[in-house]
């Protein structure tokens, strides 16, 4: 990277860390025992910066000595040794840690083995009624021997697929842990997810076993599940045994069997040593335009990245009390399971963002004595919208850190939490996938925030900005590339054999290089900021731009409450951009409006970025995990029929789309002459 900016020039940062919590992070520790241990540039605590750059730095240049480093800070036991930590640095096909065996499981419970602490609380779990039920490590471990010996006893093996219809409780954590223990790969949707969605997943792994519950509660109902849990039993041949799991008190249906039985046991811990690179779990892609990717990731590619992730990135220590607002079917649950790995209580809610209110999450922190609070960005900028005031609100003085994902955290968004939860609080906002399940930058606890931007590229991750000619750029928006492996990238997608989805994924552009679809400005000040994802990138005159930046400007306006933009080719060679945009109650979208927004977005951005069109819409479409859907938008807008434009499972509401798609039929027969 280039030199900083004189300090003339340079931004003021939001929040700074004081010296001393500096030197109290175990990223300070780890650096100053691998300078020791591995060689690592040693850090100077008068320049946090330069410290974080150098180990960095190393950290990529030197990724066996690193990654050698992460498992001996992090204790990881191997029960076979390994040859070397990188066999083979290609991607895809890149080689850790060949001739290890090891258990993902087993190091997720090993603090049920300190006497101090297994009477400790390992889980904090609460749904919408907000009655806390703990979980100690001591607790946990019974229940996942009890339930990994009746796995086996159903004849589960490793390499066996075991999956779960189920929502963030305690059940789903202990089945996962259970189903790793064994070696068999784990894989999950959340019961919101209708049977075809579910399907959709479920039936390109050809699982064994399926828990499954009766229902779950969400905005103050009973859902019930019954139905879909009956047709994924009739859909899903494969299945042998089916584990009900009564969350609304219903008996268990003929054929199942019924899970309190198989967690009542006191069977002895036993975890199947498998090698490094044996599946953990199937994550899903959001399949808006197929079948969602099957996306396999590895025991011990998961162990060491998470391991990094939640010791040297977020901080989490024993102490700590760890809270996602997440559901099984995102990788962001996975995530929050990973806090067990360093020894970190998590918090697992399981109910609607917003009720009773909007302040919901807030009260669910203060209950817990959450210290890491990690939540979407897009729930930071409802809180703003709704005029939420956390901190005068709730007591929220166990928090240290508030963490965001899911989609860019707007400038504004950052000044809110600084404003209205904490002023002395680490902002962490994180940008990854699913399809490492883990961050490329975020939070590094030693360095100060930024209004609008990302910490800093994370620890082992070559991460770079390039040109559409594959030349690194700075202080420029880029492709966001990885250009050397990481240990949780996929080992492969299941059912594709030949590898060659795979391969067009994340390799067609750059072959040889980790190409991910976001945009991204590496700034010369180490920091990163992220515009939007690229595969449905606005293109106006030679113009790159994201559409996140314009959702920021147009959503901070009081009348919108959410807004789409689309960039459309059209067959004479020109270019449609109309924003669509949904309103907040009792607005109206009259010309002062349309002139108001296109005012603030000439004012904020430029007059490229201004909408050739503002259409109010009835709402905007999204992704079963909730991500705004661009690219089948456009493909409508192109002229593309609903079924092929978009796998009508992977949306939360398809009658949504339908809006689109008779706007397009309306504007052609517009052009033609004939409409009306």
């Amino acid at each position: 990277m280039s030199s900083a900016p004189p300090s003339s020039q340079a931004p003021q940062p939001l929040w700074s860390p004081d010296p001393d919590r500096i030197a109290r992070t175990q990223l300070t520790r780890f650096q100053t025992w691998a300078a020791d241990a591995h060689g690592a540039p040693a850090g100077d605590p008068a320049d946090p910066l330069a410290s974080y750059r150098s180990l960095h730095s190393w950290s990529v240049r030197e990724p066996e000595a690193f990654w050698t480093a992460v498992t001996e800070w992090t204790g990881v036991r191997f029960s076979t040794p390994y040859e070397r930590v990188l066999a083979d640095a290609s991607m895809p096909g890149a080689q850790w840690f060949p001739g290890a065996t090891l258990n993902y499981a087993e190091h997720a419970l090993r603090t049920a083995d300190d006497p101090a602490r297994a009477d400790g609380p390992a889980l904090l779990s609460l749904d919408e009624r907000h009655e806390i039920h703990e979980t100690s490590w001591r607790e946990l471990r019974r229940q996942v021997a009890s339930l990994a010996a009746h796995l086996r006893e159903l004849g589960v093996t490793p390499g066996d697929r075991v999956s779960a219809y189920v929502p963030n409780v305690p059940q789903a954590v202990v089945a996962l842990l259970a189903t790793a223990a064994v070696g068999g790969v784990w894989t999950s949707c959340a019961p919101d997810f209708g049977a075809r969605g579910v399907l959709d997943r479920f039936q390109q792994v050809e699982p064994v076993v399926l828990f499954a519950v009766d229902g779950y509660r969400y905005g103050g109902k009973e859902h019930h599940r019954s139905d879909v849990v009956a047709e994924l039993r009739r859909e899903l041949p494969t299945v042998r045994s089916v584990v009900h799991i009564p969350l609304l008190g219903t008996a268990a249906p003929d054929g199942t069997l019924d899970w309190g039985e198989l967690v009542s046991g006191d069977a002895e811990p036993s975890y199947e040593q498998v090698p490094f690179d044996h599946p953990l779990w199937v994550l899903y892609s959001s399949g808006t335009t197929g079948l969602p990717k099957a996306i396999v990731q590895s025991q011990g590619g998961i162990l060491v990245e998470h391991l990094k992730q939640v010791s040297l990135h977020l901080d989490l220590g024993p102490e700590d009390r760890f809270f996602w607002y997440t559901s099984t079917g995102w990788m962001m649950w996975n995530f929050l399971v990973a806090g067990l790995l360093g020894g970190t209580t998590i918090v697992l809610y399981d109910g609607s963002p917003g009720f009773p209110d909007t302040g919901a999450q807030w009260s669910v922190a203060e209950r817990t004595g959450t210290t890491v609070f990690g939540t979407s960005a897009a729930y930071v900028m409802a809180c703003r919208k709704a005029g939420v005031e956390p901190g005068r609100d709730h007591d929220l003085s166990a928090v240290r850190c508030v963490a965001t994902t899911g989609s860019p955290l707007p400038p504004d968004g950052f000044r809110w939490v600084h404003d209205h939860v904490k002023a002395d609080l680490w902002l962490a906002s994180v940008s990854g996938g699913t399809d490492v399940c883990s961050c490329f930058a975020g939070g590094i606890p030693t360095l100060p925030v930024y209004i609008g931007e990302l910490q800093g590229p994370c620890l082992g991750t070559d991460l770079q900005a390039w040109d559409a000619g594959g030349k690194p750029v700075v202080d420029e928006v880029g492709e966001l590339v990885v250009t050397a492996p990481l240990p949780s990238m996929p080992i492969r997608f299941w059912n594709d054999p030949d590898g060659v989805r795979y391969r067009e994924s994340y390799f067609e552009m750059f072959p040889g290089v980790w190409r991910h679809g976001d945009w991204i400005t590496l700034t010369s000040r180490g920091t990163v900021i992220i515009h939007g994802r690229s595969d449905s990138t606005l293109n106006r005159q030679g113009v790159r731009m994201g559409s996140a930046d314009i959702y920021e400007v147009v959503e901070r306006l009081p009348e919108i409450r959410e807004s789409l933009v689309i960039g459309v080719e059209q067959p004479d060679g020109g270019y449609w951009m109309p924003l669509f945009v949904r309103l907040s109650e009792g607005a109206t979208l009259d010309d002062a409006l349309r002139d108001k927004v296109k005012a603030a977005i000439k004012a904020e951005l430029s007059p490229r970025h201004v909408p050739d069109e503002i259409i109010e819409v009835p709402g905007v479409p999204h992704t079963l995990t909730g991500k705004r859907i661009e690219v089948p938008v456009k493909r409508l807008l192109q002229g593309t029929p609903l079924d092929k434009a978009v796998n009508p499972g992977s949306v939360d509401d398809i009658g949504l789309l339908r809006f689109y798609e008779e706007l397009a039929t309306r504007r052609t027969l517009r052009g033609s002459g004939t409409e009306g």
